[in-house]
Protein backbone atom coordinates (compact mmCIF):
# COMPACT_ATOMS: atom_id res chain seq x y z
CA UNK A 1 0.00 0.00 0.00
CA UNK A 2 1.32 3.27 -0.90
CA UNK A 3 2.99 5.44 1.69
CA UNK A 4 4.39 2.39 3.97
CA UNK A 5 7.34 0.35 4.49
CA UNK A 6 7.39 -3.57 4.18
CA UNK A 7 7.95 -5.04 7.37
CA UNK A 8 7.06 -8.77 8.47
CA UNK A 9 2.66 -9.47 9.30
CA UNK A 10 3.50 -9.57 12.52
CA UNK A 11 6.57 -7.61 14.02
CA UNK A 12 8.15 -8.42 16.98
CA UNK A 13 7.51 -7.52 20.18
CA UNK A 14 10.67 -5.11 20.87
CA UNK A 15 9.80 -3.44 17.47
CA UNK A 16 6.16 -3.08 19.02
CA UNK A 17 7.81 -1.44 21.80
CA UNK A 18 10.27 1.01 19.58
CA UNK A 19 7.09 2.15 18.07
CA UNK A 20 4.78 2.44 21.56
CA UNK A 21 7.83 4.66 23.21
CA UNK A 22 8.49 6.82 20.06
CA UNK A 23 4.96 7.87 20.01
CA UNK A 24 4.84 8.45 23.85
CA UNK A 25 7.60 10.39 23.43
CA UNK A 26 6.19 12.44 20.19
CA UNK A 27 3.13 12.99 22.38
CA UNK A 28 4.34 14.14 25.22
CA UNK A 29 7.06 16.52 24.01
CA UNK A 30 4.72 18.92 22.46
CA UNK A 31 2.24 19.17 25.02
CA UNK A 32 4.54 20.36 27.45
CA UNK A 33 5.81 22.68 25.11
CA UNK A 34 2.56 24.06 24.61
CA UNK A 35 1.94 24.45 28.44
CA UNK A 36 4.81 25.79 28.60
CA UNK A 37 4.41 28.83 26.04
CA UNK A 38 0.73 28.77 27.54
CA UNK A 39 -1.03 28.33 24.63
CA UNK A 40 -3.96 26.88 26.40
CA UNK A 41 -4.64 24.79 29.27
CA UNK A 42 -5.79 21.93 27.94
CA UNK A 43 -3.02 21.48 24.19
CA UNK A 44 -4.19 18.18 23.20
CA UNK A 45 -4.21 18.98 19.36
CA UNK A 46 -0.38 18.66 20.11
CA UNK A 47 -0.53 15.21 21.02
CA UNK A 48 -2.77 14.21 18.24
CA UNK A 49 -0.17 14.50 15.45
CA UNK A 50 2.64 11.84 16.94
CA UNK A 51 -1.09 9.56 17.25
CA UNK A 52 -2.41 9.95 13.42
CA UNK A 53 1.01 10.79 11.58
CA UNK A 54 3.77 8.35 13.02
CA UNK A 55 3.69 4.88 11.24
CA UNK A 56 6.33 2.17 10.61
CA UNK A 57 7.53 4.06 7.96
CA UNK A 58 8.77 6.98 10.28
CA UNK A 59 10.66 8.47 7.39
CA UNK A 60 7.23 9.49 5.70
CA UNK A 61 6.31 11.75 8.73
CA UNK A 62 7.09 14.80 6.49
CA UNK A 63 4.70 14.28 3.99
CA UNK A 64 2.00 12.72 6.47
CA UNK A 65 2.76 16.12 8.68
CA UNK A 66 2.50 18.91 5.81
CA UNK A 67 -0.62 17.16 4.34
CA UNK A 68 -2.20 17.39 8.43
CA UNK A 69 -0.91 20.99 8.48
CA UNK A 70 -1.98 22.10 5.15
CA UNK A 71 -6.00 20.48 6.49
CA UNK A 72 -5.83 22.44 9.90
CA UNK A 73 -5.06 25.61 8.52
CA UNK A 74 -7.67 24.95 5.17
CA UNK A 75 -10.24 23.58 8.21
CA UNK A 76 -9.65 26.70 10.73
CA UNK A 77 -9.64 29.40 7.98
CA UNK A 78 -13.24 27.53 6.32
CA UNK A 79 -14.84 27.14 9.62
CA UNK A 80 -13.55 30.77 11.05
CA UNK A 81 -15.20 32.48 7.36
CA UNK A 82 -18.65 31.01 7.94
CA UNK A 83 -18.83 31.87 11.45
CA UNK A 84 -18.06 35.18 10.16
CA UNK A 85 -21.27 35.73 8.13
CA UNK A 86 -23.58 33.28 10.39
CA UNK A 87 -24.32 32.99 13.96
CA UNK A 88 -22.03 30.27 15.54
CA UNK A 89 -24.00 27.28 17.19
CA UNK A 90 -25.17 28.29 21.04
CA UNK A 91 -26.57 25.82 23.72
CA UNK A 92 -29.77 27.85 23.33
CA UNK A 93 -29.61 27.32 19.52
CA UNK A 94 -29.57 23.93 19.64
CA UNK A 95 -31.78 22.76 22.15
CA UNK A 96 -33.99 25.23 20.26
CA UNK A 97 -33.32 23.38 17.22
CA UNK A 98 -32.67 27.24 15.76
CA UNK A 99 -32.60 27.29 12.07
CA UNK A 100 -29.51 29.79 11.51
CA UNK A 101 -27.08 26.91 13.75
CA UNK A 102 -28.73 24.13 11.46
CA UNK A 103 -28.01 26.49 8.35
CA UNK A 104 -24.35 27.67 10.04
CA UNK A 105 -23.57 23.51 10.50
CA UNK A 106 -24.79 22.88 6.76
CA UNK A 107 -22.57 25.53 5.48
CA UNK A 108 -19.32 24.41 7.52
CA UNK A 109 -19.95 20.49 6.71
CA UNK A 110 -20.71 21.33 3.10
CA UNK A 111 -17.20 23.63 3.05
CA UNK A 112 -15.53 21.05 4.46
CA UNK A 113 -16.10 18.53 2.38
CA UNK A 114 -15.26 20.29 -0.66
CA UNK A 115 -12.10 21.32 0.75
CA UNK A 116 -11.45 17.43 2.28
CA UNK A 117 -11.73 16.50 -1.89
CA UNK A 118 -10.25 19.18 -3.56
CA UNK A 119 -7.35 18.74 -1.54
CA UNK A 120 -7.54 14.54 -2.84
CA UNK A 121 -3.80 12.97 -2.19
CA UNK A 122 -2.29 10.10 -2.33
CA UNK A 123 -5.56 7.92 -2.85
CA UNK A 124 -7.83 9.60 -0.61
CA UNK A 125 -9.20 12.75 0.59
CA UNK A 126 -7.77 14.81 2.88
CA UNK A 127 -9.74 14.00 6.28
CA UNK A 128 -8.31 16.72 8.59
CA UNK A 129 -9.82 19.57 6.60
CA UNK A 130 -13.26 18.16 7.50
CA UNK A 131 -12.23 17.54 11.19
CA UNK A 132 -10.44 20.95 11.76
CA UNK A 133 -13.81 22.47 10.44
CA UNK A 134 -15.88 21.10 12.94
CA UNK A 135 -13.69 21.22 16.35
CA UNK A 136 -13.74 24.94 15.33
CA UNK A 137 -17.49 24.84 15.12
CA UNK A 138 -18.18 22.97 17.75
CA UNK A 139 -15.75 24.87 20.07
CA UNK A 140 -16.62 28.48 18.87
CA UNK A 141 -14.62 30.46 21.69
CA UNK A 142 -12.52 33.09 21.23
CA UNK A 143 -9.04 32.33 20.57
CA UNK A 144 -9.79 29.24 20.15
CA UNK A 145 -8.54 28.59 16.55
CA UNK A 146 -5.69 30.73 16.78
CA UNK A 147 -4.20 28.20 19.65
CA UNK A 148 -5.29 24.80 18.00
CA UNK A 149 -3.09 26.32 14.89
CA UNK A 150 -0.19 26.64 17.38
CA UNK A 151 -0.86 23.10 18.85
CA UNK A 152 -1.01 21.52 15.69
CA UNK A 153 1.97 23.41 14.06
CA UNK A 154 4.47 22.21 17.29
CA UNK A 155 2.77 18.97 16.99
CA UNK A 156 3.66 17.89 13.62
CA UNK A 157 7.77 19.70 13.74
CA UNK A 158 7.50 17.81 16.61
CA UNK A 159 7.05 14.72 14.93
CA UNK A 160 8.31 15.30 12.02
CA UNK A 161 11.93 16.27 13.69
CA UNK A 162 12.03 13.98 16.33
CA UNK A 163 10.21 11.05 14.91
CA UNK A 164 13.04 9.68 12.76
CA UNK A 165 15.83 10.10 15.42
CA UNK A 166 13.87 7.61 17.80
CA UNK A 167 15.30 4.27 16.59
CA UNK A 168 15.11 4.84 13.60
CA UNK A 169 14.32 1.75 11.24
CA UNK A 170 16.62 0.82 8.39
CA UNK A 171 14.48 0.75 5.37
CA UNK A 172 16.65 -2.24 3.42
CA UNK A 173 16.44 -4.47 6.06
CA UNK A 174 12.67 -3.80 6.04
CA UNK A 175 12.92 -4.51 2.63
CA UNK A 176 14.76 -7.83 2.61
CA UNK A 177 12.38 -9.11 5.26
CA UNK A 178 9.57 -8.41 3.12
CA UNK A 179 11.40 -10.17 0.42
CA UNK A 180 12.24 -13.02 2.44
CA UNK A 181 8.51 -13.54 4.08
CA UNK A 182 7.30 -13.16 0.57
CA UNK A 183 9.68 -16.00 -1.07
CA UNK A 184 8.95 -18.26 2.29
CA UNK A 185 5.05 -17.84 1.58
CA UNK A 186 5.29 -18.23 -1.67
CA UNK A 187 6.98 -21.56 -1.65
CA UNK A 188 4.46 -22.77 1.12
CA UNK A 189 1.68 -21.98 -1.58
CA UNK A 190 2.84 -23.62 -4.72
CA UNK A 191 4.36 -26.25 -2.87
CA UNK A 192 0.78 -27.04 -1.18
CA UNK A 193 -0.94 -26.05 -5.02
CA UNK A 194 1.58 -29.01 -6.58
CA UNK A 195 0.71 -31.27 -3.75
CA UNK A 196 -3.08 -31.23 -4.44
CA UNK A 197 -2.67 -31.47 -8.08
CA UNK A 198 -0.24 -34.57 -7.75
CA UNK A 199 -2.67 -35.87 -5.56
CA UNK A 200 -6.32 -35.55 -8.35
CA UNK A 201 -7.48 -33.16 -5.73
CA UNK A 202 -9.65 -30.00 -6.47
CA UNK A 203 -6.84 -27.95 -7.75
CA UNK A 204 -7.31 -25.31 -5.08
CA UNK A 205 -9.09 -25.49 -1.93
CA UNK A 206 -12.66 -24.59 -1.24
CA UNK A 207 -13.47 -20.99 0.01
CA UNK A 208 -12.53 -17.47 -0.55
CA UNK A 209 -8.85 -17.12 -1.79
CA UNK A 210 -6.74 -16.10 1.23
CA UNK A 211 -3.25 -14.47 -0.85
CA UNK A 212 -4.59 -11.24 -1.92
CA UNK A 213 -1.76 -9.84 0.46
CA UNK A 214 0.69 -12.30 -0.34
CA UNK A 215 0.49 -10.68 -4.13
CA UNK A 216 0.87 -7.18 -2.55
CA UNK A 217 3.56 -7.79 -0.21
CA UNK A 218 6.71 -7.93 -3.27
CA UNK A 219 4.98 -4.17 -4.00
CA UNK A 220 5.22 -2.98 -1.02
CA UNK A 221 8.96 -4.10 -0.33
CA UNK A 222 9.74 -2.28 -3.71
CA UNK A 223 8.24 0.89 -2.96
CA UNK A 224 9.86 0.73 0.44
CA UNK A 225 12.99 0.59 -1.47
CA UNK A 226 12.40 3.06 -3.82
CA UNK A 227 12.14 5.55 -1.04
CA UNK A 228 14.76 4.69 0.85
CA UNK A 229 17.23 4.83 -2.24
CA UNK A 230 15.75 8.71 -2.57
CA UNK A 231 16.09 9.47 1.47
CA UNK A 232 20.11 9.11 1.01
CA UNK A 233 19.94 12.56 0.26
CA UNK A 234 18.74 13.57 3.84
CA UNK A 235 21.83 13.59 6.57
CA UNK A 236 22.98 10.80 7.91
CA UNK A 237 22.30 11.59 11.56
CA UNK A 238 18.45 11.93 10.17
CA UNK A 239 18.64 8.87 8.16
CA UNK A 240 20.00 5.11 9.30
CA UNK A 241 20.26 3.83 5.83
CA UNK A 242 23.48 1.69 4.09
CA UNK A 243 25.38 3.73 2.00
CA UNK A 244 24.58 0.88 -0.49
CA UNK A 245 21.71 -1.46 -0.49
CA UNK A 246 22.86 -5.16 -0.73
CA UNK A 247 23.46 -6.40 -3.92
CA UNK A 248 20.71 -7.45 -6.08
CA UNK A 249 18.57 -6.42 -3.89
CA UNK A 250 16.84 -4.01 -5.92
CA UNK A 251 16.68 -6.59 -8.81
CA UNK A 252 15.26 -9.19 -7.13
CA UNK A 253 12.38 -7.10 -5.15
CA UNK A 254 11.68 -5.94 -8.63
CA UNK A 255 11.34 -9.71 -10.04
CA UNK A 256 9.57 -10.35 -7.11
CA UNK A 257 6.98 -7.85 -8.17
CA UNK A 258 6.55 -9.02 -11.48
CA UNK A 259 6.36 -12.11 -10.80
CA UNK A 260 3.11 -11.93 -8.21
CA UNK A 261 1.44 -10.91 -10.96
CA UNK A 262 2.10 -13.63 -13.01
CA UNK A 263 1.93 -16.47 -10.70
CA UNK A 264 -1.57 -15.02 -9.12
CA UNK A 265 -2.99 -15.37 -12.35
CA UNK A 266 -1.86 -18.59 -12.47
CA UNK A 267 -3.92 -19.35 -9.04
CA UNK A 268 -6.58 -17.37 -10.49
CA UNK A 269 -7.16 -19.57 -13.45
CA UNK A 270 -7.30 -23.07 -10.87
CA UNK A 271 -9.44 -21.13 -8.91
CA UNK A 272 -11.96 -21.03 -11.90
CA UNK A 273 -10.86 -24.35 -13.18
CA UNK A 274 -11.76 -25.99 -9.39
CA UNK A 275 -15.19 -23.32 -9.34
CA UNK A 276 -16.42 -24.78 -13.31
CA UNK A 277 -15.46 -28.22 -12.24
CA UNK A 278 -17.09 -28.47 -8.81
CA UNK A 279 -16.07 -28.99 -5.60
CA UNK A 280 -15.34 -33.12 -6.69
CA UNK A 281 -12.25 -34.45 -8.16
CA UNK A 282 -11.43 -33.60 -11.23
CA UNK A 283 -12.61 -36.69 -13.91
CA UNK A 284 -10.27 -39.80 -14.40
CA UNK A 285 -9.15 -38.57 -17.84
CA UNK A 286 -8.33 -34.85 -17.04
CA UNK A 287 -4.72 -35.86 -16.99
CA UNK A 288 -3.57 -32.25 -17.53
CA UNK A 289 -4.09 -31.43 -13.85
CA UNK A 290 -2.03 -34.59 -12.42
CA UNK A 291 0.60 -33.63 -15.12
CA UNK A 292 0.99 -30.12 -14.32
CA UNK A 293 2.41 -30.71 -10.72
CA UNK A 294 5.81 -31.38 -11.86
CA UNK A 295 6.21 -27.73 -13.74
CA UNK A 296 4.38 -26.13 -10.86
CA UNK A 297 7.06 -27.65 -8.65
CA UNK A 298 9.54 -26.68 -11.33
CA UNK A 299 8.79 -23.70 -11.47
CA UNK A 300 8.37 -22.77 -7.94
CA UNK A 301 12.22 -24.08 -7.67
CA UNK A 302 13.26 -21.37 -10.28
CA UNK A 303 11.37 -18.30 -8.77
CA UNK A 304 12.79 -19.71 -4.92
CA UNK A 305 15.80 -20.32 -6.63
CA UNK A 306 16.15 -16.44 -8.32
CA UNK A 307 14.91 -14.60 -5.34
CA UNK A 308 17.44 -16.07 -3.04
CA UNK A 309 19.99 -14.44 -5.18
CA UNK A 310 21.75 -17.56 -6.31
CA UNK A 311 24.14 -18.12 -8.95
CA UNK A 312 22.66 -17.65 -12.55
CA UNK A 313 24.11 -20.86 -13.50
CA UNK A 314 21.99 -22.90 -10.75
CA UNK A 315 18.76 -20.44 -11.89
CA UNK A 316 19.09 -20.61 -15.35
CA UNK A 317 19.41 -24.94 -15.03
CA UNK A 318 16.28 -24.77 -13.28
CA UNK A 319 14.60 -22.59 -16.20
CA UNK A 320 15.49 -24.81 -18.80
CA UNK A 321 14.52 -28.07 -16.68
CA UNK A 322 10.87 -26.17 -15.90
CA UNK A 323 10.82 -25.06 -19.98
CA UNK A 324 11.18 -28.46 -21.03
CA UNK A 325 8.08 -29.51 -18.60
CA UNK A 326 6.01 -26.66 -19.67
CA UNK A 327 6.82 -27.65 -23.54
CA UNK A 328 6.13 -31.26 -22.58
CA UNK A 329 2.58 -30.45 -21.03
CA UNK A 330 2.03 -28.40 -24.21
CA UNK A 331 2.59 -31.28 -26.73
CA UNK A 332 0.31 -33.65 -24.28
CA UNK A 333 -2.40 -30.91 -23.95
CA UNK A 334 -2.83 -29.22 -26.73
CA UNK A 335 -6.19 -27.26 -25.64
CA UNK A 336 -7.07 -23.96 -25.66
CA UNK A 337 -8.37 -24.26 -22.10
CA UNK A 338 -4.82 -25.63 -20.94
CA UNK A 339 -2.93 -23.50 -22.91
CA UNK A 340 -4.77 -20.42 -21.02
CA UNK A 341 -3.88 -22.40 -17.45
CA UNK A 342 0.19 -22.44 -18.48
CA UNK A 343 0.19 -18.84 -19.33
CA UNK A 344 0.73 -17.68 -15.98
CA UNK A 345 3.52 -20.03 -15.27
CA UNK A 346 4.86 -19.81 -19.36
CA UNK A 347 5.38 -15.75 -17.95
CA UNK A 348 6.82 -16.76 -15.25
CA UNK A 349 9.47 -18.23 -16.96
CA UNK A 350 10.13 -14.79 -19.14
CA UNK A 351 10.45 -12.97 -16.29
CA UNK A 352 13.60 -15.21 -14.75
CA UNK A 353 14.74 -15.50 -18.19
CA UNK A 354 14.68 -11.32 -18.15
CA UNK A 355 16.03 -11.29 -14.72
CA UNK A 356 18.89 -13.46 -15.49
CA UNK A 357 19.73 -11.15 -18.72
CA UNK A 358 19.68 -7.76 -16.24
CA UNK A 359 22.19 -10.25 -13.75
CA UNK A 360 24.16 -10.88 -16.85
Amino acid sequence: MPGTVSVPPDPPPRARLRSATRLAVCAAVPWFLCLWWGTSTVPVPAALPAVLILRDDVYDAPRRGWDRLVGVVVGVALTTLVLHWLPPPTASSVTSVSWAASLSFLVVLACGCAGMYLMYRGGAPNQQVLVSALVIYATALPGYARARLAESAVGIATVVLLGPLLWPPDPYRSAAAGLDTYRGELDGLLGAVAARLGAGGPPTPRGPAGDAELWLRPRTGLAAYERAARRTRLPRLYLRTPSRPPDGLEERLRFAARTALTLQYFTQELRERARTDGAAAPPVSDTSLRELAPLVRATARTVDAALRGEDSAAVAADLDRARGLDLAHRAAHPTRHDAVLRAGLHLTHEAVADHLAVRG
